[in-house]
């Protein structure tokens, strides 16, 4: 094979060369090893073979034979009862590929996986030399090696794909396959014994089944430990077929042992290496963290396409047919892998971490961390932090807590934050007091914008130096201000004096200057629908991104203008959004975990514009990477994940390099250098006693966050946030880890 590799090189690395390979003359017959039927039949008298990209997903291929008509071929088909063009098979190692030799020539046989055990597909080449069918060959191989690791087979040594080459196997006397040939290779012990299905309650039927094992996370033992002894069933079932009721359950031939409703708070995490699927569910009190471990890589596919299926299904309410063939492939690549992709250079770093981390009983440092001792906001009985914003002038910090706002300053060095003063009794200029909903610093830090959730169609301008509001800005009789966003990224720093407003349904800039509604009626965008906008974030240059309660998000150039670019919901509702400045990056906040999205578009006629100023293609929309908690770190926690809306670090001039969030009692730092190499799980954690409200990075610094807690307002340094361990999450006390039958089995439903 070594010698076709600088002629593979050429087209298997050209992305937009949907066709891989061809051999352009040959026919297809359909034959059957057994029985009393004909053993073989021709299919297409004239044909051809291609190995063909799957352009919606990556990584996929298909083999593809062609029907090809000869002169007087066309008036048969008056007769014929099938006419269908071409027959299409996704390349994999179920495949049972391999070549053939005929009296008519040599060719290629495959497994028919929709006929009988023993239907085969079998095409015979015509006219095609040796090295041509090699070079086929080879690229089935390479196909296979691709879908099997979800990888890319250029540097791949021949070595590696001989796994794929198909070999005759026999079924011995204990129902398992052996090797012909090769019967002292696998023991034939060495097959894990799958019990019986249970059936299936006419009222729940199972949409997969799947044989796996189940593990419990042991906190004692820092490890996931085996739950049942024998290998058993891991299902999804469908409570009623008239509803979106789907639930995960593992069953032995005994019955079932657990049953968890399906949806995003279980914080479902797939990893390819170990071909497991991990998840977090509260029972009798505490967080538990569970894991399903497959048999085999087909199985673990499927079974993860199922369950992103069925979550879809769950979120929309609707059948998973009704998306679109693009909208589908944009779900299915946001399913979270767990792979690292390391450089050389992280190498002596990444093994200091795991060294570290191998040692539980390890005591935190403090690496000189010095106590938060802040003053807080001033008491206030029954009234709570609910919002912070970090000034861009003068190393302030505002904190909002029922109808008053503290002023905080971070100017004495260190991670001091000292508590500075209160705009108290927050009311419009005609004297009615309210409880701002959402702010925005404005006009160099000098005004600040407050949402009135009783006058939803006005703004109001507080003057931060008078301390009070002085003007109420009228927006529209007719359309609400649901959220508000600087011009640019970086616009509170000038004297900008317009924003942008969203309602749920509507874009439009704000210009508090023009007289009566201060709407700029040339640059309003409005949807006949719905679409139950959340959230407006901008680049540097003033290109917006919107994200939705629905979970689509649109990227436009300008406003007034239809979105460049519109990515499909994945169903679960964002609660928050961010960008960073130049546009190549978005960072959207679920409940349970973020999404990151690389804006860039990388092929087609406008490879390398933003999918702010170009849309992406239909076949090639960007894979969205998932940025969640460990489930065992969940479990250490003990309790449901719901994030505060992340933040890039903001500092005019430099790129981005950390992304900011909370949960709980935690403030939560992913490194971004290491997420754009592919480590997403490279986050650090501090845990407080009280909960988080909202963090976000002091305004020019990578490394001081400021943190609004309930009842106190602090800073901390980025290097003292702490990995995440048993030690640095939650004291678990002694033998709660211990596993027992009430922590296994469940109750179904």
């Amino acid at each position: 094979m070594n010698i076709f590799r600088s002629l593979i090189g050429r087209v298997w690395q050209d992305p937009n060369a949907a066709e891989v390979v061809k051999i352009s003359s040959g026919r297809l017959y359909l034959g059957r090893s057994g029985g009393i039927r004909p053993s073989r039949e021709c299919i297409y008298n004239g044909a051809m073979a291609t190995v063909r990209r799957v352009p919606s997903v990556e990584h996929n291929f298909q083999l593809v034979i062609t029907r090809v008509y000869e002169d007087g071929d066309q008036e048969l088909l008056e007769d014929e009862d099938e006419t269908d063009e071409e027959k299409v098979f996704l390349i994999g190692q179920e495949l049972e590929f391999r070549p053939s030799d005929t009296e008519e020539g040599p060719g290629f046989l495959w497994r028919d996986l929709d006929g009988d055990i023993d239907e085969f597909y079998e095409f015979v080449a015509f006219d095609t030399n040796e090295p041509t069918r090699a070079f086929f060959e080879t690229c089935m191989y390479r196909a296979m090696y691709e879908r099997k690791y979800r990888a890319s087979a250029d540097d791949v040594p021949d070595l590696e794909l001989e796994q794929f080459i198909w070999k005759a196997t026999d079924i011995d006397d204990k129902g398992n396959h052996k090797t012909v040939g090769d019967e002292e290779a696998i023991p034939s012990d060495s097959t894990p014994k799958i019990p019986i299905m249970p059936p299936d309650d006419p009222g729940k039927p199972s949409i997969v089944a799947k044989p796996a094992n189940l593990w419990l996370w042991n906190p004692d033992a820092e490890d996931f430990v085996s739950a049942y002894d024998e290998v058993l069933y891991a299902k999804i079932v469908r409570r009623s077929t008239g509803d979106y009721d789907y639930w995960l359950a593992a069953a032995s031939d005994r019955g079932e042992l657990l049953s968890h409703k399906l949806d995003s708070s279980m914080n479902p995490r797939w990893a390819s290496k170990t071909i497991s699927l991990t998840w977090n569910y509260y029972s009798e009190g505490s967080q538990k963290s569970w894991a399903l471990q497959f048999l085999n890589e087909e199985d673990y596919n499927e079974f993860k396409d199922t369950v992103m299926r069925c979550g879809w299904e769950i979120l929309h309410r609707e059948p998973w047919g009704k998306a679109k063939q693009d909208e589908q492939a944009y779900v299915m690549s946001s399913a979270y892998e767990d792979v690292e992709m390391q450089d050389v250079e992280d190498e002596e770093e990444d093994a200091d971490e795991i060294e570290s981390e191998l040692d539980p009983d390890q005591e935190p440092s403090d690496d000189g961390e010095e106590d938060e001792e802040e003053d807080a906001v001033p008491q206030i009985k029954g009234e709570r932090n609910s919002q912070l914003t970090v000034g861009y002038k003068g190393d302030r910090s505002y904190v909002v807590r029922g109808n008053n706002i503290g002023v905080f300053s971070h100017t004495g060095g260190g991670d001091n934050v000292k508590y500075h003063a209160t705009i108290s009794k927050i009311a419009t200029p005609k004297g009615k007091e309210f409880k701002p909903q959402e702010v925005m610093l404005h006009d160099q830090d000098t005004k600040m914008v407050l949402m009135n959730p009783s006058n939803p169609n006005s703004l109001f301008n507080l003057d931060i130096e008078r301390g009070k509001v002085v003007e109420e800005w009228n927006i529209h009789e007719d359309v609400p201000v649901n959220h508000i966003a600087p011009d640019n990224k970086f616009a509170q720093t000038t004297p900008e004096q317009t924003l942008v407003g969203i309602s749920h349904n509507a874009l439009f800039r704000i210009d508090p200057r023009i007289s009566g509604s201060k709407m700029v009626d040339s640059q309003f965008k409005q949807y006949v629908s719905k679409n139950q906008f959340s959230g407006v974030a901008t680049t540097g240059t003033g290109k917006l991104a919107i994200a939705s309660e629905k979970g689509d998000i649109r990227l436009f150039d300008a406003i007034g203008k239809n979105a460049k670019t519109a990515l499909p919901p994945l169903g679960d509702p964002i609660v928050g959004i961010d960008v960073t400045a130049n546009g190549r990056w978005i960072v959207a906040t679920t409940k349970t975990y973020l999404l990151l999205i690389d804006t860039l578009i990388g092929e087609g006629r406008y490879a390398g514009n933003l999918g702010f100023d170009r849309s992406f293609p239909a076949t090639s929309k960007p894979i969205p990477k998932r940025l969640q908690l460990r489930a065992e770190h969940v479990a250490y926690m003990n309790h449901d994940i719901s994030f505060a809306p992340a933040r890039f670090n903001r500092t005019e001039g430099q790129e981005e390099n950390a992304i900011v969030t909370g949960t709980g009692q935690y403030v939560i730092a992913w490194d971004f250098a290491k997420v754009k190499k592919g480590q997403l799980d490279k986050y650090e954690i501090k845990k407080y006693e009280d909960i988080v409200v909202q963090d976000n990075f002091k305004f020019g610094d990578d490394k001081e966050i400021i943190v609004a807690l309930q009842n106190n307002v602090l800073a901390i340094n980025k290097k003292n946030l702490k990995r995440p361990t048993r030690h640095s999450l939650a004291p678990i006390a002694s033998g709660s880890g211990s596993k027992s039958k009430s922590n296994i089995v469940n109750t179904p439903y």
